[in-house]
């Protein structure tokens, strides 16, 4: 297993690339179709880590997954998962473990789900909090706030208003959104605070509504859960990952171009489509179509100034292009970056520095003022966090050689990430 990645400085990139699924749309497909009357084939779904290990605990939940060419077959329980104690291991995947844990406690089963180590240090206080106010038994094994989690079997009850907070991780109010059709009652869900990543809980409301569940929301305060069943949808296609695609449209941006990103388009569910808009405000040129976006530089890119709260994940690919741009650059509103894979505003801020960049560090924002050239030849660390290793990767992208520690760590969501930029980086 490499260690270090040397990549070379490439003179520019142009080419065409097709996304592999989206990790958010394919743990959520997994979920509900596991829990939906009927049998789901789905296709597009992602191979990574992420998804291996949501695959896996569904299969110790006794639900039968069935690989066919191109394509998973999922038979769903039709409910409650029929397998009523388990000991479930869920990497650091949080779209696994949070809305796992969510519907476990509404399954009348005695459960066990932990993590990695990081997984542990990920909050999760805010939704184990929703959840014992509708009756659930949870116990910290550990930290209190923390993974891993003991869940007892219990009566819930959904009469009164459900709390949710929406200031910390967008996850919590999702796993609450897919768990509570399992209560056969109808809910309501309160958010309190300001809910960050709003775009994340429309994919979830999309999925929701492709297996017969809809939600009614009053801005996004106040959700209401009608008391259907999950129905399978028969076939379900799992579009690509707009995130990955933030990577190589940057590269579309550095190199020159064009480089045509295929599977999100202007038909996509997934908010960080709208980094296209991030590459606009830097100076490059963008093509969309239903299902592509093409990008192309316009030969030096322009600072910002924005509020990339819709997009946390893609907003770290813009952090990596603020290097390259004609002056100081501030991404604002990114706070949950702290408690993503690792503390990415403390990393970004630190792998930043070592390129030559000054930068300001504040709760919620980054200031990055670009070195009059990156450094070459520096040595990334990656955290174990695979947005990391993708979005410094981008520094060859523009011209400066630069070393990868820990590579392999794209596995999480993007196996063969390293051999698609190399087929249009050159």
């Amino acid at each position: 297993m490499v260690e270090v990645l040397e990549l070379k400085a490439a003179r520019g990139a142009r080419g065409t690339v097709r996304l592999p699924g989206s990790k958010s749309i394919s743990n959520r497909v997994l979920l509900l179709a596991a829990l939906a009357t009927g049998e789901t084939e789905i296709r597009g779904l992602l191979d990574a880590e992420d998804t291996r290990v949501m695959r896996e605990a569904l299969g110790r939940l006794g639900v039968p997954i069935t690989e066919r060419a191109h394509a998973l077959s999922v038979h769903g329980a039709a409910g409650a998962f029929r397998q009523k104690k388990a000991d479930l291991f869920l990497g650091n995947a949080g779209t696994a473990l949070r809305p796992l844990t969510a519907a476990l406690a509404l399954c009348a089963g005695e459960y066990l789900v932990s993590g990695v180590a990081r997984m542990h240090e990920r909050p999760i206080g805010g939704l184990v909090e929703a959840l014992r106010a509708i009756g659930a038994r949870i116990d910290y094994r550990g930290q209190p706030g923390f993974p891993p989690l003991a869940i007892h079997p219990a009566k819930v009850r959904v009469a009164a208003p459900v709390p949710v907070k929406g200031d910390v991780s967008s996850q919590f109010l999702s796993a609450m959104l897919m768990a509570l059709p399992l209560s056969g009652a109808d809910a309501t869900i309160e958010v309190r605070g300001e809910l960050i990543s709003k775009p994340y809980v429309e994919i979830t409301l999309n999925v929701m509504r492709r297996f017969g569940v809809a939600v009614e929301r009053d801005g996004w305060a106040r959700f209401r859960v009608p008391s259907a069943r999950y129905t399978s949808p028969g076939s379900i296609y799992v579009e690509g990952d707009a995130s990955s695609a933030s990577y190589f449209l940057a590269a579309g941006a550095l190199g020159g171009g064009p480089v045509r990103v295929e599977g999100v388009g202007r038909e996509s569910i997934q908010g960080d489509v709208r980094f296209a808009e991030v590459l606009q405000a830097m100076g490059a040129r963008i093509r969309i179509d239903d299902e592509a976006i093409e990008c192309a530089g316009s030969g030096q890119l322009a600072p910002f100034d924005l509020d990339m709260n819709h997009i946390p994940d893609a907003a770290m690919t813009a952090a990596v292009l603020a290097l390259f741009a004609s002056g100081p650059s501030r991404l604002r509103n990114i706070a949950s970056w702290r408690l993503k894979e690792t503390d990415r505003i403390a990393a970004m801020a630190t792998e930043l520095r070592k390129l030559g960049a000054e930068v300001e560090e504040g709760r919620d924002y980054l200031r990055i003022a670009p070195p009059p050239q990156p450094r070459a030849g520096v040595a990334i660390d990656t955290y174990d966090d695979h947005r990391m290793a993708m979005s410094f990767s981008l520094v060859a992208v523009g011209g400066v050689p630069v070393r990868i520690n820990n590579p392999q760590c794209v596995a999480k969501t993007f196996p063969e990430y390293f051999s698609v930029l190399a087929s249009i980086a050159a």
